[in-house]
């Protein structure tokens, strides 16, 4: 009978974890904006629908994904930052975040008093790509020609000359040196298009940009910005590997509320958004784009948007760059 009685309660334990899970207060007790500063379909996109659709699930919340593009997210950016601090508006940021006050020197809003860190959601590495049937076959191979061919060889990148892989190229090409020409796209979809059409030589790109073009061969990865490997690349050698020892970029996603919110609903959302991200299912969407989730606490977030500031905005003005 013991037996018994424990197999019926082990059972019962199974059916009714799910509805216990469903049976849990949301996060807040109406819907909640997700500000997202860039154009339907694209990776911040998908990632702040994929993070919303669990929360639902997990939570009950409902979050309401809302497209604001243009001026490298800034727009969304200080949407939120006028926001009241209530937690129904919450903004998904890029990396491009740390680099705005230096590129963007009007801005509205300050990019860290203005704003309460919740959680780094993903990363994604920069990718230096070739046709897929080019002749590099290593970055080594890559920036030999470039140093031998003095201005003969071209290469890409997309969003304008400000975003992190215009900024990761102007960084590489500083610390390593080479002689090659920069053709700025207006995205990373023209870019790849131009490199499929052998129009320039190589380019920089998002994983989450290119992961679709790489799979299906028209691309070639020669290398990844970060300081290790891609799990979803773990076959190309990092540039620290190939070429410059300790070089890191990083292109990372995430979440902020407006400064001023309750701490403890920060805490709350960070820990469901921690749940979230460690899911089977979550990974495997992440991966499909070609990112990788971070997860953490808000203080760690805060902590890299700090770092990065400095870094890129340091670069930024070495480089003269500016958008009145």
């Amino acid at each position: 009978m013991t037996r018994f009685i424990s197999t019926v309660a082990a059972l019962l334990g199974l059916v009714l974890a799910p509805v216990a899970a469903l049976a849990q207060p949301p996060l807040l007790n109406r819907p909640i904006n997700l500000h997202v500063g860039f154009a339907a379909g694209g990776p911040a996109d998908v990632l702040a629908r994929v993070i919303a659709e669990k929360l639902r699930e997990t939570t009950g919340q409902t979050l309401v994904v809302v497209n604001r593009s243009g001026a490298g997210g800034t727009l969304a950016a200080a949407t939120v930052a006028k926001a009241q601090p209530d937690g129904a508006n919450l903004l998904l940021v890029t990396s491009g975040h740390a680099g705005a006050p230096a590129l963007y020197p009007n801005l509205s809003f300050d990019n860290q008093r203005d704003f309460a860190p919740v959680i780094a959601l993903a990363e994604s590495p920069i990718v230096v790509l070739v046709n897929g049937k080019s002749r590099y076959r290593t970055l080594q191979d890559l920036l030999e020609a470039a140093r031998a061919n003095p201005g003969k060889l071209n290469f890409g990148t997309g969003g304008g000359g400000a975003t992190l892989t215009a900024l990761s190229a102007m960084l590489l090409r500083k610390e390593v040196g080479f002689d090659a020409v920069v053709i700025n796209f207006p995205g990373s979809g023209p870019a790849n298009v131009a490199l499929m059409g052998n129009v320039i030589d190589f380019q920089f790109d998002t994983l989450s940009g290119a992961v679709g073009l790489l799979s299906s061969g028209d691309l070639r990865a020669l290398a990844v910005s970060t300081a290790r490997r891609s799990s979803i690349l773990p076959d190309v050698p990092t540039v620290a590997e190939a070429v410059r020892p300790g070089f890191d970029v990083t292109g990372w996603f995430g979440i902020l509320a407006p400064a001023g919110t309750d701490p403890a609903f920060v805490g709350r959302l960070n820990a469901a958004i921690n749940a979230a991200l460690q899911a089977p299912d979550v990974r495997q969407k992440l991966a499909v784009l070609g990112i990788e989730p971070i997860g953490g606490t808000p203080q760690q977030f805060g902590a890299l948007i700090a770092s990065e500031t400095v870094r890129w905005g340091g670069l930024i003005r070495e480089l003269g760059l500016r958008v009145d």
